[in-house]
């Protein structure tokens, strides 16, 4: 059914001919599609109501474009349906591209770049704010999906409390740092090389909140997909942080204030993260996802090795089958 009315879609648009290939989906209900037609290329994104709004998404990509970003033009849209006509990015995505054997630093200066312009705009609708109780549910992913479904772990309700206690300071650290806006899956497998080349195209962003001015970098640095000397992600760290307004800037006592922060927000993504991963696993049938956990629990306990934590400060965040880096 679906099928049909995508194809009847794309008739309508552009006429008889339309061939259509599916690509690579992402962890949500979208389903995405490379179209061909008269010799060029679109991407369709079958964003299927009631479980998705295209409406967000437009308006989001008009928002970035509007700052200066590197977002897919829109060639056609249908918002009831759910459907997206979409430039074409190609399939190199920044992740692609360091499996290619390409370097990095290009990449990072222009993402930074991007990402102090899209800090510095002004959001032309409302967006969810990412506060305390948002950040609480999130890390309640690790309980409810990880624990129980990879670690074989039931949580009681003791433990549930004793995880909220341990990690309640360091997220009222994060909730109060300067909000900014913040695409929330900035990192490597949402950035693109559009025809191979700069500046870095951006998808994935209809998920857009006001957040830390950390949260983008600390997703792009200590991204679950990527494992980064800690050398760079300091130096491209102290790149962002010298180039910040003085009203954000002066939150910070100097770099290393700064730096500590971003690696705190790393932590509540990776716990997060983890917990997605194993309710894409265990809820959507996606199983490739637990291929996921084990290079973002290296992350995550490196994170707990910074803060000087131990098993007894937290033992559940040190709990499962990846606690030595396997999953």
């Amino acid at each position: 059914m679906r099928g049909r009315l995508r194809l009847e879609w794309l008739r309508s648009e552009l006429g008889d001919g339309a061939q259509e290939r599916p690509l690579a989906g992402d962890a949500s209900f979208r389903r995405y599609y490379r179209v061909s037609h008269a010799d060029r290329d679109y991407v369709l994104m079958d964003a299927p109501p009631p479980h998705e709004n295209v409406r967000l998404f437009m308006q989001v990509r008009d928002w970035f474009d509007k700052a200066g970003l590197r977002v897919s033009k829109l060639h056609a849209a249908d918002a009831e349906l759910g459907f997206l006509l979409l430039e074409d990015f190609g399939d190199l995505t920044w992740a692609a591209h360091l499996v290619a054997g390409g370097k990095t630093d290009a990449l990072f200066a222009d993402a930074l770049d991007q990402l102090r312009r899209l800090q510095d705009s002004q959001p032309d609708l409302e967006l969810p704010v990412f506060d305390l109780p948002r950040m609480q549910r999130e890390c309640d992913l690790y309980l409810d999906w990880y624990l129980p479904q990879v670690a074989g772990i039931a949580v009681d309700e003791q433990q549930r409390s004793d995880f909220h206690t341990a990690l309640r300071g360091i997220l009222k650290q994060i909730e109060t740092l300067p909000r900014v806006p913040v695409h929330l899956d900035y990192h490597s497998r949402n950035l693109m090389l559009p025809a191979g080349a700069l500046p870095l195209g951006q998808i994935d962003y209809q998920d857009a909140v006001m957040g830390p001015v950390t949260y983008d970098l600390a997703s792009l640095l200590y991204d679950c997909y990527q494992d980064y000397p800690e050398a760079v992600r300091r130096c491209w760290s102290r790149y962002f942080y010298q180039a910040l307004p003085a009203a954000v800037g002066d939150a910070f006592e100097d770099f290393e204030d700064w730096h500590h922060k971003v690696r705190l927000t790393a932590l509540q993504r990776h716990i997060k993260a983890i917990g997605i991963f194993a309710r894409l696993a265990y809820r959507d049938g996606k199983r490739q996802f637990l291929d996921e956990i084990p290079l973002t629990r290296k992350h995550l306990l490196e994170e707990l090795l910074f803060l000087a934590w131990g098993e007894h400060d937290c033992p559940l965040l040190f709990s499962g089958p990846a606690a030595a880096g396997k999953a």
